[in-house]
């Protein structure tokens, strides 16, 4: 039976570390605000933006909330971003995706400046990834790597498998452990099926990212391997799930993360430590 990796006890963890740090730049007069805009009514999106709104009242990350309305032109959105880089009391800027869909995302992307790209997604800040360097990453495969280490999983000359390649998850976890020296293969919507579940076998560590509800069975799964569930979708009965059926997959684990409670609250936990990072490099502390 696997060890199950509580991402709730963790997120507590870094939180409190993030505090600490918010508390200790405070007192030196710098800034950690975070900006969250939100456009139009999705639920699922506003229930996310709670969280988060909530998380920084934990951290004591003062918090400036953006709801516009669902008809916002791509003209005022980039108005109020522009608004937010000159702002000196927004360490952060996180717009919540997906938009309405007049609206680019890539262009909003873009417009965020680097410096206060908590979410990681800019292409400076996945360039500094690439290349190794220091910088604000993407906060899903960085709490991922937070928890493998909280319990001594190290990917050195391990096989990793990433079933996905977002340029959220997928691909940025693929650099991630490769700069921890792991080996890495990356499944796909265009891998040849007959071949998935042999390549999932191989994985020494495994991070399940396709949204696809229960798709990774007991029997892909290497035994003793690390499965890590990226996964938030229904099954057939309505209940929450993951991309890993659990149930087959916890008899063969090492270790696994459950949905929830397993990487959701890391995402979010790992949010407001990319605040506190982003207000040290913005005042060269970082």
């Amino acid at each position: 039976m696997a060890t199950i990796i509580d991402g709730k006890k963790l997120a507590v963890e870094v939180r409190e570390r993030a505090a600490a740090e918010v508390a200790e730049l405070a007192s030196r007069g710098i800034p950690c605000g975070l900006a969250v805009v939100l456009v139009g009514n999705d639920q699922g999106s506003a229930t996310y933006v709670r969280a988060k709104l909530r998380d920084c009242e934990l951290c004591g990350i003062p918090s400036h909330d953006y709801k516009l309305p669902a008809d916002t032109t791509q003209e005022e959105l980039m108005a109020l971003i522009a608004r937010l880089n000159a702002d000196a009391d927004v360490a952060g800027i996180l717009v919540q995706m997906p938009l309405p869909a007049h609206l680019d995302e890539e262009q909003v992307v873009l417009a965020i400046d680097p410096l206060k790209d908590v979410d990681g997604f800019h292409p400076e800040s996945l360039g500094r990834l690439v290349r190794g360097l220091p910088g604000l990453r993407p906060c899903t495969p960085a709490g991922i790597m937070e928890m493998l280490d909280a319990y001594g999983i190290d990917p050195a000359g391990k096989n990793a498998v990433i079933v996905g390649r977002s340029s959220i998850v997928g691909k940025p976890m693929s650099l991630m452990l490769l700069a921890r020296n792991a080996t890495i293969s990356v499944a796909h919507s265009h891998t040849d099926p007959r071949e998935l579940a042999r390549i999932c076998q191989s994985a020494d560590i495994l991070v399940a990212a396709c949204g696809i509800p229960k798709m990774v069975k007991g029997p892909w799964v290497k035994p003793g391997a690390a499965v890590i569930d990226v996964g938030m979708d229904r099954d057939e009965d309505g209940k929450l799930c993951g991309d890993v059926d659990f149930a087959s997959a916890e008899l063969v684990a090492g270790h696994i993360t459950p949905v929830p409670g397993g990487v959701g609250p890391m995402t979010r936990a790992m949010l407001m430590s990319n605040v506190a990072l982003a207000a040290k490099i913005q005042h060269g502390l970082a």
